[in-house]
């Protein structure tokens, strides 16, 4: 817990001291989701977490691929975390006209409405017992919303009907 603690804390760091550089390219979409699952894979696994990834037509973004696997990987980390063994975890992609979103829907605790902008924010963790239970830093989600808005993408959450989250990623195309 301490080494991840630490490591999540010196990318911050080089993130806000301009240290870590992005190098955004053009990189096929399907390449980024197979590097994210394959980064959360065995934590899904331990939890029967099923990741289910709707078809979805191929699209060049122009990202740094090793930072945005690392931003979504820790969306889907959370989902995973914070939803109950043998849950679902879905994505989905929608091409619009100069961007793609992104979007993981977990079948988790929710975010209560006032808690939702915060999330994104250094150090914050949810005051749900459930989100207290787990461990954390509440690093994660303000690295995620950095690496993301550096490359000219967003990123926002909203309740998923029946419960759980819908995070939103846009990011640009190639």
């Amino acid at each position: 817990k301490l080494e991840s603690l630490a490591a999540s804390l010196v990318n911050i760091s080089r993130l806000e001291n301009s240290m870590i550089t992005l190098n955004p390219e053009k990189t096929d979409l399907t390449d980024i989701l197979v590097g994210v699952v394959n980064t959360v894979y065995h934590k899904a696994s331990g939890k029967n977490t099923e990741i289910v990834t709707e078809d979805f037509e191929d699209v060049e973004v122009n990202v740094d691929r090793k930072w945005t696997v690392e931003a979504l990987a820790n969306i889907l980390d959370n989902g995973i975390k914070y939803s109950p063994a043998g849950s679902v975890i879905s994505i989905r992609v929608n091409k619009l006209f100069s961007f793609v979103r992104i979007e993981i829907q977990d079948q988790g605790i929710g975010i209560p409405k006032e808690e939702r902008n915060k999330i994104f924010t250094r150090f914050y963790r949810g005051t749900d017992e459930a989100v207290k239970g787990q461990e954390g830093s509440g690093v994660g989600l303000y690295l995620t919303r950095r690496i993301l808005e550096d490359q000219g993408g967003t990123v926002s959450v909203r309740p998923a009907a029946g419960g759980g989250s819908i995070f939103a990623v846009q990011l640009p195309l190639g």
